[in-house]
């Protein structure tokens, strides 16, 4: 489901020679880079921290705040489902040339929580699915 980041890596996503995906991190790479090469490619990207997430409720809670989710976020998967798919929450003036969420401590909470962490990898996926052939795609990278 999840693979690694192909060749030429974050470079190649945010320039379409990588197509938007579910990726892990390279373990090269920090937040502080992928953020910057985001914003230097016209990239919108948030941060999803995941430090002691340990099950749905906080992980959903954790979205709903890090990623400053609408207040009509219900907290529950198909929320998150809706929220992924109308990002109209995440619109800014001017126009995305992509949307990227990154997360950090994927590892940690997908051991806390396997069976949440698989659910919401199939929302992430479902996501940048429904946004990869638009104009402003969404790619998730798990850190």
């Amino acid at each position: 489901m999840t693979g690694p980041l192909p060749a030429p890596g974050l470079t190649g996503l945010f320039f379409g020679t990588v197509p938007p995906g579910v990726y892990r991190l390279p373990p090269t790479d920090t937040a502080a880079r992928v953020m910057s090469l985001a914003a230097e490619a016209d990239w919108r990207a948030s941060t999803l921290r995941l430090g002691g997430v340990t099950d749905k409720a906080a992980f959903l809670d954790r979205c709903a705040t890090d990623l400053d989710f609408p207040e009509w976020f219900g907290r529950n998967w198909d929320a998150l489902a809706d929220c992924l798919t109308d990002l109209s929450w995440w619109r800014e003036e001017g126009k995305a040339r992509g949307y990227l969420l990154l997360t950090e401590g994927w590892t940690d909470f997908r051991k806390a929580a396997p069976h949440d962490a698989r659910t919401a990898e199939e929302i992430l996926g479902d996501a940048v699915g429904h946004w990869a052939d638009g104009e402003s795609p969404l790619a998730v990278l798990l850190g």
